[in-house]
């Protein structure tokens, strides 16, 4: 990425269909309501041949205190210290109000490079509030639509001397590096391990208010995601991009997802909290490693154990964290207390860890870093076809699978046919006879047997073809004439 380019301005003049049209996705949550975006979010933007980082921002409130507002405007502020180059959008139907001039004399002093952009510019409707852009001191205005996709490459224009400027000054600054290439390639782990380009994908889930976001800026040693006693703040699914270190103080790559609390779906009415729960659910998909994160003050409500049910349906590693760890009283009891509950209503999830966290303090991080680290390894692994015959063998013997109808079921081979996460094929007599409690009996003896706690196991009973070609024809197959070994033919 050459630069980074931060989109600010007033709540609802488009920043976030800019940053969803720059990056060529529908990340950024887009609604006809004022201040949507709450969070800071990046994305690799891609204009023409340019390739730079764009961050969507909260709209600029005047508020400098520290109410929601205050907090989302310090948090701007924030982006545009770190950002290369500021665009600053106003809405050109609107024309310039007061408080685009109130920001556009912040701009002038905070940053070096500020691009002024009149969006909503379709139509003459915009010409008036185009025009009247230049009295800013900003420059000429960038005419655009981000809706449509016009003026993009008047935005090139602007953008393409300082993305020089930056890429010589980058050049100037890089160290030199000698290129040493890896002859063992081939040799490579059976599990993978998470690189640069592809971090290991761990998403936080849980209620409103449960701690999320406040835990991530923990890990992250920054205070990056918005927080604060209110609850549903977060909206977006933030993706963040971290080398986080354990105890041994190895760094691995990970991208972690904040997700927005999410409630019973009885109580989600409104459109925006529907496309924060889906935002939310989508992240689900595509992590890895999911961390279910509870109030220790009201734990496994209903809520939570839907969650978590969801992340195993989807084939996830799950990780249960307990925060407000800090705050509790009679630790040893809550405990003992959390993990009956969790054998008992999440037995799908038996084994799975459970961590104890205080994302205010920090403590029980490196707890959680490991956890996270053996669960991506136990969902990545794969189990020789030799042992798991022979466990196989020791499984039937002990417990004979049942004869429904008086059809004996005979299970005769076993192999893992995937990993991520762990599916296995049996394959036997009458699959469709077979109860689905003899194949939890397997799973949960996979479980013990091969040390796989937590993961969800996926097992398929599969039909094995007969080897008499003539079975389930209804008549014998007509007699042939045999011949004799000195030729002549009998009957």
């Amino acid at each position: 990425m050459s630069f980074t380019l931060a989109i600010v301005g007033r709540p609802n003049v488009g920043k976030s269909t800019l940053f969803n049209r720059l990056v060529g996705k529908r990340l950024a949550l887009v609604d006809d309501q004022p201040g949507v975006t709450r969070d800071l979010r990046e994305g690799a933007a891609r204009l023409a041949d340019l390739r730079f980082t764009v961050i969507d921002t909260a709209g600029l409130e005047e508020a400098t205190d520290e109410s929601l507002e205050g907090r989302m405007r310090k948090l701007t502020e924030r982006a545009v210290d770190m950002a290369d180059i500021c665009l600053f959008m106003i809405d050109a139907r609107a024309g310039v109000t007061p408080t685009d001039q109130v920001f556009a004399e912040i701009l002038r002093k905070r940053s070096a490079h500020v691009i002024l952009a009149a969006n909503k510019g379709e139509g003459s409707a915009a010409d008036a509030g185009v025009i009247e852009a230049y009295s800013l001191g900003l420059g000429e205005p960038i005419r655009l639509s981000a809706e449509h996709g016009e003026g993009l490459n008047d935005l090139y224009t602007h953008l393409m001397p300082l993305a020089d400027k930056f890429a010589e000054r980058a050049a100037e600054d890089a160290p030199e590096v000698d290129v040493i290439l890896d002859e063992d390639e081939d040799d490579m782990d059976v599990v993978p391990v998470p690189t640069n380009a592809k971090p290991l994908q761990v998403a936080v889930v849980g209620r409103p208010n449960a701690g999320k976001s406040t835990l991530i800026n923990k890990i992250l040693g920054d205070e990056r995601l918005l927080t604060g006693p209110e609850a549903g703040i977060t909206r977006d699914a933030i993706s963040l991009r971290i080398d986080w270190a354990g105890d041994d103080g190895v760094p691995v790559p990970m991208r972690i997802f904040d997700t927005a609390g999410m409630r019973k779906k009885a109580k989600v009415q409104g459109k925006l909290e529907k496309l924060s729960v889906g935002d939310g659910l989508r992240a689900v998909k595509f992590a890895e490693v999911v961390v279910v994160l509870l109030d220790a003050a009201i734990p496994f409500e209903q809520q939570d154990l839907r969650i978590a049910d969801l992340a195993e349906r989807e084939g996830r590693a799950v990780i249960i964290a307990v925060n407000k760890w800090d705050i509790e009283d009679d630790k040893q009891d809550k405990l003992r207390d959390l993990k009956e509950s969790f054998e008992r209503l999440l037995p799908q999830l038996r084994g799975a860890p459970l961590i104890t966290v205080s994302a205010k303090t920090g403590r029980g991080l490196d707890r959680l870093h490991a956890a996270i680290m053996k669960a991506y390894d136990v969902w990545n692994r794969r189990v020789p076809t030799a042992a798991l015959n022979r466990w196989l063998s020791g499984m039937v013997e002990a417990h004979p699978p049942p004869a429904p109808q008086g059809k004996r079921i005979k299970l005769r081979y076993m192999t893992q046919a995937k990993t991520r996460p762990p599916g296995f094929v049996v394959m036997c007599s009458h699959p469709d006879k077979v109860p689905e409690s003899y194949s939890r009996y397997l799973v949960n003896a996979l479980r013990i047997d091969f040390d796989m706690p937590g993961t969800p196991i996926r097992l398929y009973m599969r039909g094995q073809n007969d080897s008499n070609p003539y079975k389930g024809r209804k008549k014998a197959p007509p007699s042939k004439l045999r011949k004799h070994t000195d030729g002549r033919r009998s009957s």
